[in-house]
């Protein structure tokens, strides 16, 4: 049996670590489901035999799914930040999200239908709200500021004034 990582990303799921594990295996390169364990007995929210942790990766960082139960709510004080590199990755991402039960919020931020956060950052805007021209960030800035998706043409634009 391989070595766990030393550090690993323990994600809530009221019943569904499964299924959220295969979604983002399937969105995300260098993503995968690793392992799925049964309960050896009956728990608090489920029986013996139920699906109780998912063991999966999301663009290469090490995770584990968790059938914890119905009571705990996800929000955005933990959220995976996925840097794209132009608009059509930024769109896969974002859409795959959404259109599969998630949910819009400004500044390229979203929810998956299991309520996890997600920032879909193009590198542009990045690059752009730190660029050492602080006028310039702050046109980039303030363009963001008025997005749900990230528009990299509009954040380039605005960066150039």
């Amino acid at each position: 049996m391989p070595k766990p990582a030393k550090n690993t990303i323990c994600i809530w799921y009221n019943r569904d670590a499964e299924e959220a594990a295969r979604f983002y295996a399937k969105t995300f390169p260098d993503s995968s489901v690793t392992a799925v364990h049964l309960a050896p007995g009956d728990y608090p929210s489920g029986k013996k035999g139920d699906v109780l942790v998912v063991e999966f990766t999301v663009l290469g960082i090490p995770c584990m799914g968790l059938n914890g139960g119905p009571g705990i709510e996800h929000n955005m004080a933990f959220s995976f930040q996925i840097a794209t590199v132009d608009q059509a990755e930024t769109d896969r991402y974002w859409n795959a999200i959404v259109s599969n039960g998630g949910e819009e919020s400004a500044c390229g931020w979203c929810k998956d239908k299991w309520g996890v956060s997600w920032q879909i950052t193009p590198i542009a805007l990045t690059e752009a709200w730190t660029d050492p021209d602080r006028a310039a960030a702050k046109r980039a800035f303030d363009a963001m500021m008025t997005m749900k998706k990230i528009d990299v043409a509009r954040i380039e634009a605005a960066r150039r004034g």
